[in-house]
């Protein structure tokens, strides 16, 4: 009972002497990196939550323009915050890998639904009941989504996406069915499996606007690695003079975090300038 007393008397006194050490908060306010719109779309016949990244500095009342970086799977538990930060952090004056730029992360309802086409296989049918409704989507994309954030917003003339796994499928298809919706296409990861591989039989839509197009998958198996690679070989194939096609096998990433480094050295590869 001695040796307790004493060891109680120890420790009242040393939390004492934190208590006494220790600053006290003068003031204390929420932190923020930008904003959360919520619209309603007609085509979806839903509301959609959009986080937004804004460029510090950023104001209406100048003439400055920014580039628009749109992200799939962008809510905040997602990977809005994550991607932010490299922006933010591409765009300091000393690392200057990218321009400063906007990001719109497009908060997600019903991802298997909204990045999925029509799957003859009966076992992506069962798998995912509510799949095939990418055109859908792709048509909020164009007619809804990039009118409303480049009215809201002080955009200029160039539009990326980002998009990984089926995110990664969707943006496939985009850029074979519809490319001049986006000019720089990051595409991660791509769930190509689906349908069969059917996707990479498609015939690319013809474009003649300068495009740069990047594509990585992590040690993520064989279908995984076939697939994304073969997307690359496709593309390199028909690349024509207006297009800058990258592609990386991140060997040391696997498909739950290959995401963040490929963005990082997408950007590299896409925005650094080149040292004269």
């Amino acid at each position: 009972m001695k040796q307790i007393l004493v060891t109680l008397t120890l420790t009242w006194i040393t939390w004492g002497s934190f208590g006494q050490s220790l600053p006290k908060a003068i003031s204390e306010s929420d932190f923020s990196i930008g904003k959360s719109i919520t619209i309603k779309s007609k085509i979806l016949e839903e509301t959609r939550n959009l986080n937004i990244y804004l460029p510090m500095g950023y104001s209406k009342d100048s003439i400055k323009t920014y580039p628009v970086i749109y992200l799939l799977d962008g809510s905040k538990n997602e990977d809005f915050i994550h991607i932010s930060g490299i922006v933010q952090f591409g765009s300091f004056s000393w690392i200057n890998i990218i321009p400063e730029s906007i990001v719109v992360g497009i908060a997600n309802v019903d991802r298997k639904k909204d990045f999925t086409y029509t799957s003859t296989n009966a076992l992506d049918q069962k798998d995912f009941p509510t799949s095939g409704k990418s055109e859908n989507f792709v048509k909020f994309l164009q007619k809804e989504l990039q009118p409303f954030i480049e009215t809201t917003f002080r955009t200029g003339n160039s539009n990326t996406i980002i998009g990984q796994s089926l995110g990664g499928l969707l943006a496939t298809e985009i850029l074979f069915k519809t490319p001049d919706l986006f000019d720089n296409y990051i595409i991660v990861s791509p769930s190509l499996w689906w349908d069969n591989e059917n996707l990479l039989n498609y015939p690319p839509t013809k474009y003649s606007s300068n495009k740069s197009i990047y594509i990585a998958v992590g040690k993520e198996g064989e279908v995984m690695e076939r697939t994304a690679k073969k997307l690359y070989a496709k593309l390199k194939n028909e690349k024509t003079e207006n297009t800058k096609l990258f592609f990386e096998f991140l060997e040391d990433k696997t498909h739950g975090d290959a995401l963040h480094q490929a963005v990082y050295n997408a950007f590299e590869k896409m925005f650094k300038p080149k040292k004269e």
